[in-house]
């Protein structure tokens, strides 16, 4: 097992006692993992560097907190699938550094997962892992196969972005009719999300766009030497690249209707769920916890998230937390609202079965297990 320090900027704020707690963190590669995946908008750059952290107004972390059991005797061990890659799943490293899972009685190892969707959710439902962190639109359709897998919350939104060329004049929608969009693979949530997108503006993503797949990290390249006219891709690296210059933003997963919708899931075994409620709430009550301070303090976020391998500056992951929509996180029929949306988007795209019923499939795949 492998073991690291990590980074002082992002222990260095908690009380002496808790850093000697916290000071090791186990992060251990996933068995089975193959290459490097991004299971995983705002509205432009200045947005970003000027939203004020967003206080809760809610109570729904203190009514979840007296809805369930407390976990009683030692720490229950859960094993929590994430992907170190995606920015988005800063909640789980900020819930470990801030000992939010230790204060919920929960032990809380990380697998960084680099294997297929369908191997993660395979391994949540036959034990291997006991939850996992990802984007509800890259899990939609293989929870249509029925894996044994519930998602008990959404954690924010924000986090897929279209970018343009400059150089070739891209910079709305209509100018890419015709056009190609590159893409890291022909499933990944950006390009769900952005199929959706055009089909509600009037273009067809299926004949009026090329999607060319290329490794993440050569998208920007790849608009540079024009082979594409324009980029889908989730966090970090699309937020970083428009730094730049050379590319326009386009659109976000939080444009125009999409605004309060969420992305990242949290998704918890359904055996665990039946046999053991408190510890699935306890997890869910954590994350929800560590997601209010992302949005509170979107700076000592960064800096965990940094100290976890995280790609940019401590300030630009702070001001790309900033777009992010942190305090946001729907339960209940919010949720289950939102996962009928998504789901009759996606059949009106042709990544979901026509045959699925919208409104099953969501009561289906989302369990409260706060209430």
């Amino acid at each position: 097992m492998e073991t690291r320090e990590i980074s002082k900027s992002s222990t260095d704020r908690l009380p002496e006692a808790e850093r000697r707690r916290f000071s090791r963190r186990s992060v251990l590669s996933f068995a089975g993992a193959i290459g490097a995946a991004t299971p995983f908008g705002i509205f432009g750059a200045a947005r970003a560097l000027t939203t004020p952290p967003y206080i809760p107004s809610d109570s729904l972390i203190c009514r979840a907190a007296a809805s369930g059991e407390e976990l009683q005797g030692p720490p229950r061990q859960i094993k929590l699938a994430w992907n170190a890659n995606a920015a988005c799943t800063v909640a789980a490293p900020v819930a470990k550094e801030h000992g939010i899972f230790a204060k919920h009685n929960l032990d809380v190892e990380f697998f960084n997962f680099g294997g297929s969707t369908d191997q993660l959710l395979e391994a949540i439902a036959t034990g291997k892992a006991d939850a996992g962190l990802g984007l509800a639109l890259r899990w939609l359709k293989p929870l249509e196969q029925g894996f044994d897998v519930r998602l008990t919350t959404g954690v924010h939104g924000g986090c897929i972005r279209l970018l343009g060329s400059k150089a070739a004049n891209i910079d709305n929608l209509e100018a890419l009719r015709g056009k190609a969009i590159g893409i890291s693979d022909q499933a990944s949530p950006a390009k769900n999300f952005f199929s959706i997108f055009f089909a509600k503006n009037g273009i067809d993503p299926a004949q009026e766009i090329e999607w060319r797949q290329y490794p993440a990290n050569l998208l920007a390249l790849a608009v540079d030497k024009g082979e594409v006219q324009a980029l889908a891709e989730i966090d970090p690296l699309p937020y970083l690249w428009l730094k730049d210059g050379k590319l326009n933003e386009i659109a976000t997963n939080l444009s125009g209707e999409f605004i309060d919708r969420t992305c990242c899931v949290l998704a918890i075994r359904g055996s665990l769920i039946r046999s053991e409620l408190p510890v699935a709430a306890a997890l869910t009550r954590s994350i929800l916890e560590a997601a209010d301070r992302v949005a509170n303090d979107p700076a000592d976020a960064a800096a965990i998230y940094s100290g976890y391998g995280g790609k940019g500056s401590v300030e630009d992951l702070a001001a790309l937390y900033r777009s992010h929509t942190h305090h946001n996180h729907p339960v209940g029929a919010a949720l289950k609202k939102q996962l009928v949306l998504y789901t009759d988007e996606l059949k009106a795209v042709n990544v979901m079965k026509k045959s699925t019923d919208s409104t099953k499939f969501a009561e289906r795949i989302y369990t409260d297990v706060l209430s």
